[in-house]
Order: structure tokens, then sequence, then C-alpha cells
């Protein structure tokens, strides 16, 4: 029985270590790839806005939704950036991430045809995957908080699309412990969506942007 018990503990400590080590490599690898808005940016012609929630109602972008987009509102009108995809989940009729997020961003200055929703961004996956078979985007600047940056990066890239990232870290976030811990375990997810079993993605028509 205590060899049973001993390697069960040992199993479920490798087990445990698996996303963090994978959390590791991850971060290690695309630091590099990682600018804070102050940085001098490389231009890319395309940003990609992840979704992060609604509040209000579902009318408003929630603080970390808003600080995304306002990131990338600031790398348009320095002219970083000419279009923006706002990549966000529109399951429900009462719940439309994507236009809140259009919507908030031409209140900033953005023109309409600058932007372009992605209706079928419902997780980080989606969204990369989408970015190149929808939209025929190859390169790209992935504009969200550091805490997901590292992932966003990780799927982009291994999903073909060329990609570099800005942090949108514009305030200190209620909850984010939740968020890092939540992301590393979502990170072994990503590696088994990449290359044991690929997800099924929403699919449609060709956007050119």
């Amino acid at each position: 029985m205590r060899r049973i018990l001993t390697g069960v503990i040992i199993g479920l400590l490798i087990i445990l270590a698996v996303p963090f080590s994978i959390r590791l490599y991850v971060v290690n690898t695309y630091v590099p790839l990682m600018f804070d808005p102050a940085d001098a940016i490389p231009g890319h012609r395309v940003a990609i806005v992840f979704g992060a929630g609604l509040s209000d109602y579902g009318q408003q972008p929630s603080a970390v939704l808003e600080d995304r987009i306002m990131t990338a509102v600031d790398l348009y009108k320095q002219g970083t950036v000419q279009k923006i995809i706002m990549s966000g989940d529109n399951r429900f009729d009462d719940y439309n991430e994507p236009q809140v997020m259009i919507d908030f961003a031409r209140e900033q200055g953005v023109r309409q045809s600058d932007l372009q929703a992605d209706f079928a961004g419902r997780r980080t996956y989606d969204t990369c995957y989408r970015a190149k078979a929808i939209f025929g985007v190859h390169e790209a600047i992935l504009i969200t908080q550091e805490f997901h940056l590292p992932r966003a990066l990780y799927t982009c890239n291994a999903l073909g699309v060329k990609s570099i990232g800005v942090v949108a870290d514009r305030r200190l976030y209620e909850g984010i412990e939740l968020f890092q811990l939540r992301d590393t375990l979502a990170l072994t997810k990503s590696f088994i969506d990449l290359y044991v079993s690929p997800p099924d993605v929403v699919l449609g028509d060709k956007i050119r942007i």
C-alpha cells in the first residue's frame, strides 16, 4: 500500500507540474515578442483584440476588455496599426461582445471602415484560427493583458499567424491571481488543441480586410 500511495503521490505531482512547465516554456519563448505600449513597436497592418467579457448587463466592456480596446485605439492613432479585428463571443442574442467592442472604439475616434468584428471568437484558439482562415491575416499585433499574452502568441503563431504582442495592462485588476492560474491551466488545453485534438471552429465566408 505504501508503494501504491507513493506512486499515486508522484503521479499527482507530475500532473500538477505539467501546466506550470508548459507556461514556463511558453513565457520564456515569447517574452521577446511582448511589447509595452511605450516601446518602439514594429508596425503591422492588423491588430487583434481578444474579448474579455462585458459589464453593465452586456452593454459595456469589462475593465479588462476596455483596457485592451484602448490600447488598440492608441496604436491606431499612432499609426502603428491600420485595421483592428474585435474578436469575441456572440452566441446569444443579448450578448454581442464584438459589437460592444466596435462601438466603444468608434466612440474613441476609430473609423468604422477600419474595424472588423469577429463574431465567433469564442476562445483564443478560435480567434487565432479565424484570423487566418476567415480574414486572411498572416501577420498581426495581438492586444491583451500580460497574463494572457503568452498563450495568445503561442496559439496564433502555431496556427500560422506570425504575431507580436502588446501588453494592455493599464490598471490593477481585481482577481488577477485567479486570471493567472486560469491561464496557466488553459495553456495545457491549448497544447492539446494544437497538437493532439484540434477543436471545431465556426467558419463561414471569407472576409478580406
